[in-house]
């Protein structure tokens, strides 16, 4: 193993349990030190380091619960369970992947495009339940990925029979039990709530056996908090639909996860912000002061228990509801403590500039602070905060004057028919903002493009053409297997042009749970090239000869001998949504600067990462790489792993997917209907706060339509929004419309490279003849082309990825 191996490991592994969240605790655990312990359920030796798809990790080896524990010192009593569980889990398996094919085949699709992003349901069984020790733990666990949603159904969302059964009669054979949730999304745990002690390890990445081991014996300690709501199924709100292949309606507008919930006082499992550690914590009286626009919250944390830990101070604000309706509360800020000893106290200050809090106004096309008070809220949860100042506005403030963007959804936002009502108590301290400190008038310079567009006005408009695709060959019959395009670095995701002599080609490897990238590459008289399947696990089972033809790919090939051989093996660091379950931007950076040394080491430029559309579904396939619910959080955790990547000199990040990609289903045609103002106070808002707090190098647009717009088509979203009022600097490339994977079959229609270019998205990635024809075509005015494109805009795109190139290769 490599040396960067080694210490990255050691990294994950020692900052992973801020991660991992106690939901229940009767104080059975930590355990005092390794015995002879009762594992079972399917992750604990079938582990799952993070979800598949593109932001799966080839990482050398995954430490398995069932390895971390042994590695710790346990005598493991149940090895014939996990054994028996294993022939149960193969054959389950076999059986899924037969269904896939059948089902693939009725619908005459492709095996691998209907299967893509489906995992395993849990599968039904009855083992004896036998093995004992000091204490039980079952680890429950669910996969998902890219390319498919998850299923309210037992299983997935739901809980097993099985499952039910042996957690509950584990909780009552031994006093020491813990339930353990291997998961990237949410579960409804109302079968077994009442379960006494409950730990959420989520998906660490390589190191999780051994982070889980470290937590169980108490060499470290559980920190997290809820990053979106847990609560039983039938109570998520139905007002908006998800997942039809062609039309997505947004109508619950800015209510989504806690800020549903605590407005329509509907009671959660476990809300969002929430955590429990293995000791307690008290919070003093908070004190509020405000300067100008920015309001502080100033409390003293006091570990109050017998271990050591972590607690996170959480600022919400009740908005006054005017013409504007207004959700119950919404976070405005948060910090996280030190690691406290028991009795250490630690004073925490929390700021927030309450300008950020305003609405947006579609009558106005401005954002702004309607006259009232404002009620700051201070504890460790949504559901747990307390009053601990009102701020007053006297009058309404306009904050920015915006564009008017994104058309009409077609519907009114719904409102709750009967809101939880804001108290205000009667001793709460009085303070007042001025309504001219409010005020923000963006100034955005246009960036200088002088040099690149020197380079390129010397170009022909079929040299132009691609400057603004991806790197492929022209004579090639196919384009690369999705996400496999670089030639530079194998099994990256892909790379910009090499055609050009003094012109750097940009690398990008995918993300966003580490650097995807080929482990094993060869190398011939022809180049380098992966060893082994391009991508392995599900994908691979599922190519079969109809897939192979949809991506043009030739079964008969003769496989390519190497001559030489070299290693690529990368870091899995938890998921997206296990480091915004941190609540920690620094822990963040720390792992977007691993990141970052690991793209120095390969030689990446942009990393595909980090993702952070929000959760308005729990059924979305792809919220493991996500981080929350909520936009600050989001916003503010993406910025932390920004700022690590991009400490690195000529690397960047590329955050995803701008925007809307909140579910997987029939996601290149998909039309999401969403109001301005939950675009623009929700959806849009993470994108802004990284884009204004870390400046990323690069955005990736995302597959589907927003209003009936492809995101990578819309101007008013790229050009109006993105660049002139936030001021965005870097490049903008699309997802990877693979030109094999489109159809023009569907009611919306398929995202082009010449309308792309027109709006502002000045790559369209990853490239093929097709896509530079359809420039062409557009720049010409033939017949057939779908808009006419201006050799000065086409000039404007090549532009900037010369500019960006240059910054980032060092030319």
């Amino acid at each position: 193993m490599n040396q960067y191996e080694i210490d990255h490991l050691a990294t994950v592994r020692e900052n992973a349990p801020e991660s991992i969240v106690l939901l229940a605790s009767d104080g059975s655990f930590p355990l005092a030190g390794p015995g002879e312990l009762a594992l079972y359920g399917a992750g604990a030796r079938r582990t799952i380091k993070g979800g598949t798809g593109s932001g799966d990790v080839n990482s050398r080896h995954v430490v398995t619960i069932e390895e971390g524990l042994e590695r710790a010192g346990f005598t493991l009593t149940t090895k014939a369970w996990l054994d028996a569980y294993d022939e149960v889990a193969r054959a389950n398996h076999a059986d899924f992947v037969a269904d896939i094919k059948a089902r693939a085949k009725e619908a005459g699709v492709p095996a691998l495009i209907y299967g893509m992003g489906l995992a395993d349901p849990a599968p039904a069984f009855d083992i004896p339940l036998d093995g004992g020790g000091e204490a039980a733990v079952y680890v429950l666990a669910r996969d998902s990925g890219e390319g498919n949603d998850r299923r309210p159904e037992a299983g997935d969302v739901g809980l097993t029979d099985s499952e039910i059964r042996d957690i509950r009669a584990l909780q009552d054979k031994f006093d020491k039990f813990l339930l353990v949730l291997n998961v990237g999304g949410v579960v409804d745990l109302t079968p077994v709530k009442d379960v006494r002690n409950i730990l959420i390890v989520s998906q660490l990445g390589a190191a999780i056996g051994d982070s889980f081991a470290d937590v169980l014996l108490g060499r470290a300690q559980p920190s997290g908090k809820l990053s979106t709501t847990w609560a039983a199924w039938e109570d998520y709100p139905a007002v908006g639909d998800f997942g039809d292949p062609d039309d997505t309606h947004y109508r619950e507008g800015v209510y989504v996860g806690y800020r549903y919930f605590d407005s329509t006082a509907t009671a959660p499992l476990f809300p969002f912000g929430f955590g429990l550690g293995y000791t307690s914590f008290e919070l003093s009286a908070p004190a509020v002061a405000v300067s100008g626009s920015e309001v502080s919250a100033t409390t003293t944390v006091t570990n109050t228990g017998g271990h050591a830990g972590k607690e996170v101070v959480q600022v919400y604000v009740s908005v006054p509801a005017g013409r504007l309706d207004q959700p119950y509360q919404a976070l405005a800020g948060f910090c996280k403590t030190d690691e406290l000893a028991p009795g250490a106290a630690q004073e925490v200050v929390v700021s927030f500039d309450l300008a950020d809090l305003a609405s947006y106004d579609e009558a106005r096309a401005a954002t702004v602070l309607e006259a009232g008070d404002y009620v700051v809220r201070v504890g460790t949860s949504s559901r747990d905060t307390v009053p601990a100042a009102v701020v007053h506005l006297a009058e309404a403030a306009v904050v920015r004057e915006l564009h008017d963007a994104l058309g009409d959804p077609g519907f009114t936002d719904w409102r709750p028919p009967s809101p939880a009502v804001v108290e205000i108590p009667d001793d709460v301290e009085r303070l007042s903002v001025e309504p001219a400190a409010l005020r923000r008038a963006d100034r955005c310079e246009p960036v200088d493009l002088a040099d690149a567009q020197a380079f390129v006005k010397g170009l022909s408009d079929e040299e132009l053409a691609y400057i603004v695709l991806g790197q492929y060959a022209e004579t090639a019959d196919k384009q690369s297997i999705i996400g496999q395009a670089s030639e530079a670095l194998v099994g990256a995701a892909g790379q910009t042009t090499t055609r050009f002599e003094g012109l750097p080609s940009l690398v990008m490897p995918d993300g966003p749970a580490g650097l995807r990238i080929s482990p094993e590459v060869g190398v011939d008289a022809d180049g380098k090239f992966p060893l082994g399947a391009a991508l392995g696990g599900l994908f691979a089972e599922l190519m079969d000869e109809e897939s192979l033809k949809a991506f043009g790919l030739d079964s008969d090939q003769e496989p390519r001998v190497p001559e030489s051989t070299f290693e690529q093996w990368a870091t899995a660091i938890p998921i997206g949504t296990a480091i915004a379950q941190s609540w920690n931007p620094a822990l963040a950076e720390a792992y977007g600067d691993l990141v970052g040394a690991e793209m120095d080491h390969f030689g990446a430029h942009l990393w595909l990462a980090p993702a952070f559309n929000l959760h308005r579904s729990i059924l979305c396939g792809r919220n493991f790489e996500y981080l929350s619910e909520d936009p600050l959080l989001a916003g503010r955790v993406a910025a932390g792993i920004t700022r690590g990547v991009q400490g690195h000199p000529g690397r960047g990040v590329t955050v995803k997917h701008f925007a809307f990609n909140n579910q997987e289903t029939n996601r290149l045609n998909s039309n999401s209907h969403v109001s301005k103002r939950a675009a623009r106070d929700l959806y849009l808002r993470s994108f802004e706060i990284v884009v204004r707090e870390a400046r990323p190098h690069a955005i990736m647009t995302s597959y589907n339509l927003v209003n009936g717009v492809h995101t990578s088509e819309s101007a008013e979203l790229l050009e109006s929004i993105l660049r002139q009022e936030w001021g965005f600097e870097g490049l903008v490339m699309t997802d990877w419309v693979v030109h094999g994977m489109t159809r023009t079959d569907m009611k919306n229609p398929r995202a082009t490279a010449s309308a792309t270019i027109k709006a502002g998205n000045e790559l369209f990635m990853p490239g093929c003849e097709e896509d530079r024809q359809d420039i062409l075509a557009a720049l010409r005015g033939g017949a057939g082309a779908a808009v006419r494109l201006s050799r000065s805009e086409l000039e404007k795109q090549a532009a900037r990825v010369v500019r960006m190139a240059r910054a980032l290769a060092g030319q």
